[in-house]
């Protein structure tokens, strides 16, 4: 069930064609923001949904989404369709968590990506699921499996990879992927940051051995203690941007800055066009 919140003014590429969503087999509430389908949940649903794709081996992709990655698909109708086509796009930031909240969602959380992946982490070992990491540096992923490692004993890590930055060829994709595929992972996680990781899991999602995919941007770096977290009161006042400001200023200022300012004004587009349509 999707609340359309706000009206979508834009239509994806329909010549871009990731894999289908899966049906999620319930009625998840969703609501319509700037033409982003935003899943309304709490974090125990979202984690019951994904171990149920895992056990049916379906092959999909979770996108953790905020304000910045909900704009940037207001601007580019193939990261629209990415988004549309996922499994899942949880509400990674704040402020879509009160505007689902406003819809009439009340028991919507914040599935935060870090979040999400200690929690799935830690059921894993019990289930018995393979992991896989994808993005960031080797440096970096080292030091995420030993954390992930030394805080979930028995947790099953059977691989890596932190491809390069410049754009792959398709021979090197393609081994790269078919390294995950022989690692029988049943979850990928994916860390090469917006929009960069959408693309990269849509592309993957439908070839053959294909697992769960699930993109969580920069928790690669939280987890594995390269950056810092913003402390819990502020994560859950909306002002994490606040703190990771102070801590990039020179990485983020433009972008807060241009991100907010386009989002205020999308949201307001949307909503004159909502209230003056017959």
């Amino acid at each position: 069930m999707t609340t359309d919140l706000l009206e979508p003014l834009s239509t994806a590429d329909q010549s871009y064609n990731p894999a289908p969503a899966p049906d999620p087999g319930i009625d998840v509430p969703r609501i319509d923001v700037l033409g982003v389908r935003v899943w309304a949940q709490t974090m125990e649903q979202a984690t019951a949904r994904i171990a149920d794709w895992v056990a049916r081996r379906t092959p999909t992709y979770v996108c953790v989404s905020n304000l910045h990655t909900v704009v940037a698909s207001r601007r580019d109708p193939t990261l629209m369709h990415v988004h549309n086509a996922a499994g899942m796009v949880t509400a990674d930031g704040m402020p879509l968590v009160w505007l689902a909240k406003l819809a009439g969602h009340r028991g919507a959380e914040r599935v935060y990506g870090p979040d999400l992946m200690l929690a799935l982490c830690e059921r894993s070992v019990a289930e018995g699921w393979r992991h896989y990491l994808y993005g960031s540096t080797e440096a970096v992923l080292a030091r995420l499996k030993a954390n992930l490692e030394r805080r979930f004993p028995g947790i099953n890590i059977v691989g890596g990879c932190a491809p390069p930055f410049r754009t792959m060829t398709e021979a090197e994709d393609a081994a790269a992927f078919s390294r995950i595929v022989g690692s029988g992972a049943d979850i990928v996680w994916v860390g090469l940051g917006a929009p960069k990781q959408e693309l990269w899991m849509a592309d993957h999602a439908g070839r053959p051995g294909a697992p769960v995919m699930i993109g969580v941007g920069a928790a690669f770096d939280f987890l594995a203690g390269t950056k810092r977290q913003a402390p819990r009161w502020m994560q859950r006042n909306g002002l994490e941007w606040l703190f990771r400001l102070a801590s990039e200023p020179r990485r983020l200022a433009s972008r807060y800055v241009t991100t907010n300012s386009l989002f205020a004004i999308y949201f307001v587009q949307q909503w004159l066009a909502r209230r003056h349509k017959p």
